[in-house]
């Protein structure tokens, strides 16, 4: 564990799952019957994974079914530092899972979801302590994902997010727009369904994270010429993105956006922006001469969890008593440490601060550290 005193305490809250992953690059209709691959993932634990290893006191908050695959999870994110005393055990529902074939070049990775009545979906939220989860905490942090997980999950979710404000935390959110997860109220579809609840809960959030596909999915707001899947992005319409959504929600501090042009499977082009609100200015990372030079990523290992190891090194950066003085510097942060996660198999982005800085500061040619 990471040396540096803790003065900030961070909550997440969201659903864990167990992801099943076909071994290297192979697909399920090679590799099964036969061996795979399985970890644990979620959204809001991986935040909370990334900001225990690099130092910052985290707990994860959720509810899992009484057994021994729930237990060998719960003892993953122990053995990581992360605060599992909230986490409910309950006999409703079960563990969700994601199986997960990884791409490479011109073929895409994909995601199959199993996560009908896990036990977050089913278990309302005024099971939760939320009193005690919230006692002495700084930070609060929750996705998109959980609420579009069900009905009771996304009412659990603005009951948390309502909480952590009377606690007097700040909030931030991740948009993280699921398309195939917004099911639960027929016939509306996703985007409607999505847009509907996630503009109920937007009124509580401090800091907004998202990317440019969130921000047209739920939001309806447009980043320009923007074409993801053409590896293009029309930066320079971003600011306007943020202030179009800091106009409709006045009390958000900042926001975030990562910013991915995906060239194939294995090549993107990676960095992010930050917006304040307050001063209506954005800064672009990385940077290099003045110009936005996104990190170029021509070998992913895997870019599942790319997004929360963003919004965990945001986190981390915001409440840094040294990072969090400058935005430029929280952004180059938490840009650098998701890029590095792209190197790292599994959700959880097993980095150290210092790799990051090193990153930062322009050590990017992988050698070998002696």
């Amino acid at each position: 564990m990471h040396p540096e005193i803790r003065t900030q305490r961070v909550v997440t809250f969201g659903e864990i799952m167990g992801r099943v992953n076909a071994q290297g690059n192979l697909t399920f209709r090679q590799s099964l019957p036969g061996s795979v691959d399985i970890t644990f993932a979620g959204a809001e634990a991986n935040v909370a994974a990334s900001l225990s290893m690099l130092g910052r006191e985290a707990a994860f908050v959720t509810a899992l079914p009484k057994h021994t695959i729930a237990d060998a999870c719960v003892d993953t994110l122990r053995g990581i530092g992360v605060d599992t005393r909230h986490i409910l055990r309950v006999s409703e529902g079960r563990l969700g899972l994601y199986f997960v074939e990884t791409g490479a070049n011109q073929r895409s990775s994909k995601v199959v979801y199993d996560r009908d009545y896990a036990s977050i979906g089913v278990v309302p939220g005024s099971r939760y302590d939320w009193d005690a989860i919230f006692d002495g905490a700084t930070w609060f942090h929750t996705s998109g994902i959980t609420p579009a997980v069900s009905r009771i999950a996304a009412d659990s979710t603005l009951l948390a997010l309502k909480k952590a404000k009377e606690a007097g935390l700040t909030v931030s959110c991740d948009l993280n727009f699921r398309n195939k997860l917004w099911k639960w109220d027929p016939p509306r579809q996703a985007r409607e369904l999505a847009k509907a609840v996630m503009t109920e809960m937007l009124p509580y959030v401090d800091i907004l994270i998202g990317n440019e596909e969130d921000a047209s999915d739920v939001l309806g707001i447009e980043a320009g010429k923007t074409n993801v899947e053409a590896g293009k992005l029309d930066i320079e319409r971003y600011p306007d993105v943020a202030r179009q959504i800091a106009s409709h929600y006045p009390q958000i501090k900042k926001i975030a956006f990562t910013l991915r042009e995906s060239i194939s499977a294995t090549h993107n082009n990676w960095g992010a922006m930050l917006y304040d609100t307050t001063t209506d200015t954005a800064f672009f990372s990385p940077m290099q001469d003045n110009r936005y030079t996104p990190y170029q990523i021509h070998n992913i290992v895997d870019r599942i969890g790319g997004g929360d190891s963003f919004s965990g090194g945001l986190v981390y950066a915001l409440t840094d008593d040294e990072l969090g003085k400058n935005d430029g510097t929280v952004i180059d942060f938490a840009t650098a440490a998701s890029c590095l996660c792209h190197s790292i198999q599994g959700d959880f982005n097993y980095v150290t601060k210092e790799d990051i800085i090193s990153l930062m500061k322009g050590n990017a040619s992988g050698r070998v550290k002696r």
